[in-house]
């Protein structure tokens, strides 16, 4: 496995030490790399945003059909 040399705040550092402590990672090579693949998988679920506003104007994805007042659900 590929090693990787990172420096994280220390307030991040207290809080995966907290985790270990509390037994909810065996150590810490183990709760970073669970964190991190936890992270990864939620940026893949929500992805990146883009500024670009859609052709239609954004009105059906954010739930208005085109009326000032009346969402559709």
């Amino acid at each position: 496995m590929p090693k990787v040399e990172i420096t994280i705040p220390e307030h991040l550092e207290m809080q995966i030490a907290q985790m270990v402590e509390r037994g909810e990672f065996v150590n810490r090579e183990e709760a970073i790399e669970d964190l991190l693949s936890t992270g990864i998988k939620a940026y893949k679920t929500s992805g990146p945003m883009d500024d670009e506003e859609p052709a239609t104007g954004g009105l059906e994805d954010d739930g208005m059909m085109g009326h000032d007042d009346e969402y559709v659900f």
